[in-house]
């Protein structure tokens, strides 16, 4: 990734964790920080103390980070939009886009919230979620370089180069290991009327066929990405909850997006839906087309 990461900040403390995740990030990658706050213009002086209080905000948090990675180069940008339009145009000219799960809107026991579920969406670079983590701001993001680990999901029936190249890049930049996850499922003919029963042997022969098809899906990133070491899953659950059980040990979770061109507000699949809901660590939204 040869381009800026960009993290929006609201001033709450789940913005908090994802400028610090973001910071970290574009300090492993040698890319410099973008920090965005957005928000509604207001007539008369309330827009004009409003906008003073972000101001100061950014630069509170533009100079911590500073202070904290001395050789990351930080700016802050404001803007006078509505947030989720905001960080759609400043994602353009991005690599990577880092939001919290949500902001200071919201209600309590949201875990999600509008703006973060629309980047997550439409964001035309991947989104990177992070939620709320337990110790104080800069602390507990990340575990010791070489312990940590990238969790992908992945669909050796059909690959996608841009969720695979994500989790690769991403598992090398942190000397992290990468587990790929693949749920799969009977074939729909082999229970019928007449035959209620899957046996052991058809299972162990369908999981087997599944394994080496992602063997053979996965061989090219792993020559392309020689120092990731790589594990595989291959299991009989519904993708979501395959996904959900891998990321608890995760650090990071790739999944991906298909970009719908034509549908302004984007979409998100269901399991990518459920993902982001439900997942306690860091997810990253990867867009792709077909």
């Amino acid at each position: 990734m040869s381009h800026s990461v960009l993290a929006g900040v609201d001033g709450s403390e789940r913005s908090s964790a994802a400028a610090d995740w973001a910071a970290r990030e574009a300090a492993l990658r040698g890319v410099p920080l973008r920090l965005c706050h957005a928000s509604s213009p207001l007539p008369g002086t309330a827009g004009d103390r409003l906008r003073h209080v972000g101001a100061q905000m950014l630069q509170r948090v533009v100079a911590e980070l500073g202070d904290r990675y001395p050789d990351l180069e930080v700016r802050g940008e404001q803007a006078d939009d509505a947030p989720d339009a905001a960080l759609l145009a400043a994602a353009r000219d991005a690599g990577l886009l880092v939001i919290g799960t949500r902001g200071t809107g919201g209600f309590e026991g949201l875990v999600v919230g509008s703006v973060a579920l629309r980047m997550a969406a439409a964001a035309p670079c991947p989104v990177v979620m992070v939620p709320q983590l337990s110790g104080t701001f800069g602390e507990g993001t990340h575990l010791a370089r070489g312990t940590s680990q990238v969790v992908a999901g992945f669909d050796a029936h059909h690959p996608v180069s841009e969720v695979a190249d994500f989790a690769f890049s991403a598992a090398e930049a942190q000397t992290a290991r990468l587990r790929v996850v693949q749920a799969w499922a009977f074939p729909a003919e082999s229970v019928s009327l007449r035959t209620l029963v899957v046996t052991e042997e058809d299972r162990a022969t369908w999981e087997d066929q599944e394994v080496l098809q992602l063997s053979d899906a996965l061989r090219a990133w792993q020559e392309k990405y020689p120092r990731v070491t790589v594990h595989t899953d291959v299991v009989l659950l519904h993708p979501a909850e395959a996904l959900l059980n891998a990321s608890r040990s995760a650090d990071l979770l790739v999944v991906g997006r298909r970009a719908d061109l034509s549908a302004a507000e984007g979409r998100l699949g269901p399991v990518t839906h459920a993902v982001l809901h439900h997942a306690r660590c860091p997810v990253a939204v990867v867009p792709h087309v077909g």
